[in-house]
């Protein structure tokens, strides 16, 4: 009787420390908006939306590495590594190793966006908040758009290191310095970039937080680790050095140049800092939570900056949306100004129904669920003819295909998706070529569509095994 009495208070204390941990709520809103996301990029890869660049990029990255191939990612040419030096793809290959489905990098993804809350509500806790207004301050990260919207552009690893910047901030107030460390290495080997973003959180943390030793821990991994993944890691598998470089050509055509010219050109600088296309898209980083800024709580923003400087100054419009992965890194940090905001007592909206109301406007304004029922539907006219040509390639033979028929088809060490850049001038290398000349794909057009077709009709080693719709899967013959 005694012995089930301290069994039943253990379960007790177990359920209720669990509890603190994962209050209910929360819990309940982390799983329906993973749901909600792991659906959402589920039936957009379904509906042949998902591309080759970046879906099928890290799938078939992925998928080698479970196989115990090279991980060559044969439409690119190089090693993964030689991309972003992302090395925690190693760690997601086990899940490919049960199972290889390109549904588990929706799924980690979805998951990882949302997990965010978490971190989130205990860093209000922390701050003073209470309960209710962590509630509200967790639910406006989740309506905040860059991640529905990032969630269906295919997948990117830096989205594992979303939560785990905001599990680091929230060990590094608790001293809990092996769990910082432990966070700090995870995000590292999301990508190169993020190692720019580990130490200026160092920095912000030892000047504005007062922790000596976890700001001094992140300044020196961070410095390390990005010297070794652009000078040492990257070059070596990439002979070519840091790819994204080329997007900076006005400052440079290396990343040493790039750095030199920051500083020995300076109104080059100013002139993108001080530009319409500038301030538009911190207009759009900053109004989903402009109820809760105050100029006086904008210290964490200083961990940003990397995040800020590296996408004004780019030349790519993509890194200056809401749609992209590159703004992802400066998310923890506008919601630490929002939560330091609030235990101050500032910001201009405290009433969490209207917050609720402002996040839900924002969203409605900026997240990019209308493309279900507009842009995601343009090529339902030979969904079930592609559906039934893919069914058809049997082997894991070599495949040219278009860039949204590739995600379908990566589970192979030999693909390509035709490209403009670098049409094919023969099919010798491949068993299979699938065409859709209705929907030739990104980065083809329908003049190099037919162009392969033809080609493929004159190559007598292939036979037209398929065709329905302007959907033609061409078979080498035994």
């Amino acid at each position: 009787m005694q012995t089930q009495k301290v069994q039943a208070w253990q379960k007790y204390l177990d359920r209720t420390y669990l509890q603190k941990i994962v209050p209910p709520a929360i819990a309940r809103i982390v799983a329906i908006n993973s749901l909600i996301f792991f659906v959402c990029s589920s039936v957009r890869h379904l509906l042949f939306q998902s591309t080759a660049l970046d879906l099928g990029y890290f799938d078939q990255a992925i998928y080698l590495i479970s196989q115990g191939i090279t991980p060559i990612v044969s439409f690119w040419g190089y090693h993964f590594m030689g991309g972003h030096a992302d090395w925690i793809l190693y760690g997601v290959a086990v899940f490919y190793k049960l199972y290889p489905s390109v549904y588990w990098l929706f799924a980690i993804q979805a998951i990882s966006l949302s997990m965010g809350a978490l971190p989130i509500w205990h860093l209000a806790r922390q701050a003073g908040l209470n309960a209710s207004q962590a509630n509200t301050i967790a639910l406006s990260y989740l309506l905040y758009p860059l991640l529905f919207n990032l969630n269906l552009f295919d997948f990117h690893p830096e989205v594992i290191a979303l939560p785990l910047i905001l599990t680091a901030v929230l060990a590094a107030r608790a001293d809990r310095v092996g769990w910082f460390t432990f966070c700090i290495v995870l995000i590292l080997g999301c990508r190169d970039a993020l190692s720019l973003t580990v130490a200026a959180m160092g920095f912000w943390l030892l000047v504005f937080e007062k922790k000596r030793q976890c700001g001094t821990i992140a300044i020196l991994l961070g410095g390390i680790w990005f010297a070794i993944a652009t000078q040492l890691v990257i070059p070596y598998f990439r002979p070519g050095g840091v790819e994204s470089v080329a997007r900076y050509g006005y400052l440079g055509t290396s990343l040493a140049e790039v750095v030199k010219n920051l500083f020995l050109k300076p109104w080059l600088i100013l002139e993108k800092l001080f530009s319409i296309d500038t301030l538009f898209y911190v207009f759009l980083l900053v109004i989903p939570i402009a109820w809760g800024l105050s100029l006086r709580s904008l210290t964490p923003l200083v961990a940003a900056l990397p995040t800020f400087v590296i996408n004004i100054l780019s030349e790519s419009e993509s890194q200056r949306n809401l749609v992209h992965q590159y703004s992802l890194p400066a998310l923890p940090f506008l919601v630490l100004s929002v939560i330091s905001a609030m235990a101050a007592g500032k910001g201009w909206i405290k009433n969490s129904r209207t917050i609720i109301l402002w996040s839900l406007m924002a969203f409605l304004a900026l997240a990019k669920y209308g493309f279900f029922w507009e842009k995601y539907l343009d090529r339902l006219d030979t969904w079930q003819a592609t559906r039934e040509a893919i069914a058809q390639v049997h082997s894991k033979g070599a495949v040219l295909t278009t860039s949204y028929i590739a995600p379908h088809l990566t589970h192979r060490p030999f693909l390509e998706y035709t490209n403009l850049v670098a049409p094919p001038t023969t099919l010798n290398q491949f068993d299979y070529v699938l065409l859709n000349l209705r929907h030739p794909g990104w980065a083809s057009s329908l003049e190099l569509a037919n162009q392969v077709f033809q080609l493929a009709q004159k190559t007598p080693q292939f036979q037209l095994q398929y065709e329905h719709d302007q959907v033609y899967l061409f078979v080498k013959k035994d």
